[in-house]
């Protein structure tokens, strides 16, 4: 029970590696601060908190709302006292096309929940974590940091080095207050995420590279799982993380390496 006392903010935790750290922070004690915009995937993942003997609340909000965020934030802190962990996990895949295809409003949208998003849970939470320091675990990926050959993902990759570089400057800014800023960088992970994905010309951006076989060596290919991924942010968010900031951890079984 590694998080006795402690208190979690997770976003976009209905499904996936969001909800894979929700669990297992609540798990090792945390109480849990369940957040995303479908209410049903949220409730699920408390309940599920719930009868393993957790405690859990769903807070429904949209990232890249402001007052939403605020109010997802304030009704925690209220809930339960105080905020230790955060992980900023909400995010989607967006539209894939070629730039000149990709249109403003689709960029725009990627930009919204993948960035303004990690900007306003920041913006949102830190004032909670001044009083006390604490620990905030940003998901990127490997997309935009090793790779950059996932055909047309222009607005997905920006976002994506955007975030690794938010969490190296924020690591800086909120040391004085016993803030540790880090991010993960997953590679390919066995989630849903794929599904709201809307990919359009693939053929046009593709690159003419032919991988090798087996593309992630530590699994001869083999998609990693939401556990991979939750387990690395249970470390980031503990004491046994104490000396570590600004860093990003690459989770991806060598797969970026290969690219």
């Amino acid at each position: 029970m590694e998080f006795l006392s402690k208190v979690a903010l997770v976003t976009g935790a209905g499904s996936g590696i969001g909800k894979a750290a929700a669990v297992k922070l609540a798990a090792e004690g945390a109480k849990v601060g369940v957040l995303g915009r479908t209410r049903d995937e949220i409730d699920k993942t408390v309940d599920e908190i719930v009868r393993a003997g957790g405690e859990a609340v769903s807070l429904e909000a949209d990232v890249s709302d402001e007052s939403q965020m605020r109010e997802a934030v304030d009704r925690l802190a209220t809930t339960f006292g105080r905020i230790d962990i955060v992980v900023v996990n909400a995010g989607i895949n967006g539209v894939w096309a070629p730039i000149d295809d990709l249109k403003p409003q689709e960029f725009d949208k990627t930009i919204a929940v993948n960035l303004r998003g990690t900007y306003l849970t920041f913006h949102t939470v830190v004032p909670h974590l001044k009083k006390q320091g604490g620990s905030v675990i940003v998901v990127s990926s490997i997309n935009g940091n090793r790779t950059f050959n996932t055909p047309g993902a222009t607005a997905y990759v920006a976002t994506k080095a955007a975030q690794v570089a938010v969490v190296q400057q924020l690591a800086l800014e909120l040391g004085k207050h016993k803030i540790r800023v880090n991010a993960v960088c997953p590679g390919a992970i066995d989630t849903n995420i794929n599904e709201n994905t809307t990919v359009r010309s693939e053929n046009d951006t593709a690159v003419p590279v032919k991988f090798p076989k087996g593309d992630i060596p530590i699994t001869g290919g083999k998609a990693g799982e939401s556990n991979d991924v939750a387990d690395v942010i249970l470390f980031l968010a503990s004491d046994r993380s104490r000396h570590v900031t600004g860093t990003p951890v690459f989770v991806d079984g060598g797969q970026g390496l290969l690219r």
